[in-house]
């Protein structure tokens, strides 16, 4: 079994903790924790921020030392339209959309499954958008040492959404690249592959 498969557990205290944070919070709005349809939602809410924040326990190069290997390929190795969910830090409100990566080896490849594993490893915290694509790119570059990295992540923000400004069909592009992917020739190789319909 992949070691990264989930496995998280709802520590006790820390369940309870966050459930009564809820619980206050539910409160202070005006409802009754103590209803039907209420009584278990501080609980449920509580395991629900901890799943949506368990990046904090994982570390991304670990992920992606679980499957190098050893490999003489050195064209683009692209993986596109990659879900990512994650929270906005500013309003802890979900933004959602795709990630597009790219890195050129240098000797080595990583499991393709874990670019994904790695989106989420930064996805599932408190984040803003530009820092996680910063984040990705970095993990990539210090761990594989390849010899040029791009992302790009197309994101809708809830907290512009249905708050706020209430925008419904803004979409936010964020970029970062390093290496080969900062010449012209291999970035704009890369944004016809992820704007294209190959599949």
């Amino acid at each position: 079994m992949d070691k990264f498969e989930q496995t998280l557990r709802y520590p006790k205290e820390t369940t309870a903790s966050i459930s009564e944070a809820f619980s206050k919070i539910i409160q202070n709005i005006g409802e009754d924790s103590k209803r039907d349809g209420l009584v278990k939602t501080p609980e449920r809410a509580s395991k629900a921020i901890q799943f949506l924040t368990q990046g904090y326990a994982q570390s991304g190069s670990d992920i992606l030392k679980s499957a190098l290997f050893k490999e003489d390929y050195s064209q683009m190795v692209l993986v596109k339209d990659i879900e990512v969910y994650s929270l906005c830090e500013h309003h802890i409100l979900p933004f959602f959309g795709k990630a597009h990566i790219a890195y050129i080896p240098n000797g080595k490849i990583v499991g393709l499954s874990k670019i994904p594993r790695l989106v989420d490893c930064f996805a599932r915290r408190l984040q803003v958008q530009e820092r996680l694509t910063d984040q990705i790119r970095d993990c990539i570059q210090e761990t594989l040492n390849p010899l040029g990295v791009a992302v790009v992540i197309e994101a809708k923000h809830m907290c512009m959404q249905i708050r706020g400004v209430q925008k419904q069909n803004s979409v936010t592009t964020t970029s970062a690249f390093k290496g080969e992917f900062l010449k012209d020739a291999t970035r704009k190789e890369f944004i016809q592959l992820i704007g294209s319909k190959l599949h």
